[in-house]
């Protein structure tokens, strides 16, 4: 087999890329076409992922591993970019000279993120986590009224350069201590230095950009106000694609410690607290909907890090589970979203009052993908919380399970607000029926459905995840 088909993937994105930025230097666009082609595109791409799932090798010098657990992270990536384009036929959020741009930029951060996700070498995966973050940083600030929104963009700017030199700044201390860049020799080295205050505080601070993606406390403070002041289609591909990415490279870089480190160990612990805690508790005063899922994609980051942290197969298969259940359950909530705020204004959540008559079906997915993210069964959030909590219990950690379920249960009094906006409250203002149109039809059955199957008859997923979680090693 030649050694190019490994990357195939990549190569389509970057097809993809090229296709938008040509469109860009067209002065008449079309909006309905671009979203045809992206839609196209973007259906194929996910085809091109799913066929080249079975692939393993090296590629550039060993610095580039495709195996399972890159190739289901790179699917998960690839659905995300889909389920994004899908929901961009009323890009109102986005100026239309712009829309080329947007679907650029959105391939450019696709392609960068499936890159992060094979990456084995330090350089590379820097490389990479850079060119995701640039093309996020232009995509943020790219609204209708983009004034209004410059400080968030600005903001996220800055704060995520910070982020990536202090990454930068924990390579070169790993660089320093193991004298080697490829992750497998990290692996190898690092665990007999471990104890070295220079190897720590570099492993530290190169997860730090990693978590700052993941937006685990206390890397978080950019989420809530790009969450809020992005267009709702670039908010929902952060809080979809973007997380595959950041939760691929945290799992990888957790298992370099081995635990050989109490310290670390016990660090990974207190951050998993604070950022369900943190999360739980500020979101429960949000009124803007966006901002309210921000706080609690924080504290889903705690949550996941209670497998992570676990260090052993289950755990990790734990993660990988609850990253996908995440996606599902995460789109859906943003998916209504783009619905009911069609002209692409942040959702309050007083604008649901009524839901369940203006559009049943959207009310319905709302409310699964929010139970979901509560852990209530059948739904596949408790599916994905109970794998967590059990890896945890094999490990002794019986404190941070009972926290984690602490946690569960706050949150569950917030998006119970929302539920009952939406199925309880009689708007003060007649809102207008929400225009369903076949294909969100057809895609809220499709998601009601996967939240539901993967809750219920998860083996299938679970041995997917184990088999990911083996590669690893």
């Amino acid at each position: 087999m030649m050694q190019w088909v490994l990357f195939v993937p990549e190569l389509f994105y970057i097809l993809m890329a090229a296709v938008f930025f040509c469109a860009s230097l067209s002065r008449r666009q079309q909006p309905s076409r671009l979203y045809i082609w992206a839609l196209t595109i973007s259906a194929v791409g996910v085809v091109v992922t799913v066929l080249s799932a079975r692939q393993e090798g090296m590629l550039f010098f060993d610095a580039y591993r495709v195996d399972l657990y890159s190739q289901l992270f790179k699917l998960l990536i690839a659905m995300g970019t889909f389920w994004v384009v899908f929901s961009c036929s009323e890009l109102k959020g986005v100026s239309e000279r712009q829309h080329a741009e947007f679907y650029f930029f959105l391939s450019v951060c696709t392609l960068a993120m499936m890159m992060l996700v094979s990456s084995v070498e330090l350089l590379t995966i820097y490389v990479a986590i850079e060119l995701s973050s640039y093309s996020l940083y232009l995509l943020v600030p790219m609204r209708q009224r983009a004034d209004e929104y410059a400080e968030t963009g600005i903001k996220y700017f800055m704060i995520g350069v910070t982020a990536s030199a202090f990454m930068l700044f924990g390579i070169s201390l790993l660089y320093g201590v193991v004298q080697n860049t490829y992750v497998t020799e990290v692996i190898r080295i690092l665990p007999t230095v471990i104890h070295e205050p220079a190897a720590v505080v570099g492993l530290i601070l190169a997860l730090s950009g990693f978590f700052f993606k993941q937006a685990l406390f206390p890397f978080h403070i950019w989420a809530p106000d790009v969450y809020q002041g992005a267009a709702n289609q670039v908010t929902t591909y952060i809080g979809t694609a973007s997380k595959m990415a950041a939760a691929a490279m945290v799992i990888r870089f957790v298992g370099f410690s081995n635990e050989a480190s109490e310290l670390f160990v016990q660090l990974l612990v207190v951050l998993s607290i604070l950022s369900m805690t943190f999360g739980n508790l500020v979101a429960i005063i949000q009124k803007d909907l966006k901002r309210l899922l921000a706080y609690s994609s924080i504290a889903h980051a705690g949550y996941m890090m209670i497998g992570i942290l676990s260090m052993t197969q289950r755990g990790y298969a734990s993660a990988i589970y609850y990253a996908i259940a995440y996606l599902v359950m995460t789109y859906s909530c943003f998916m209504v979203i783009m619905r009911v705020a069609e002209d692409g204004h942040n959702l309050q959540i007083k604008e649901l009052a009524g839901l369940h008559k203006r559009s049943p079906l959207l009310a319905m997915t709302l409310m699964l993908g929010l139970f979901g993210l509560a852990g209530i069964p059948p739904t596949v959030g408790f599916t994905g919380k109970f794998l967590v909590f059990a890896a945890a219990l094999e490990k002794g950690y019986l404190a941070l399970v009972i926290i984690g379920m602490v946690n569960a249960t706050i949150s569950l009094y917030y998006y119970l607000i929302v539920i009952k906006a939406a199925y309880l409250l009689e708007p003060v203002h007649p809102y207008p029926p929400v225009p369903v149109d076949s294909w969100t039809r057809t895609m809220s059955i499709a998601l009601v459905i996967l939240m539901v199957y993967l809750g219920v008859f998860p083996d299938q997923f679970v041995a997917l995840t184990e088999a990911a979680a083996r590669s690893l090693y």
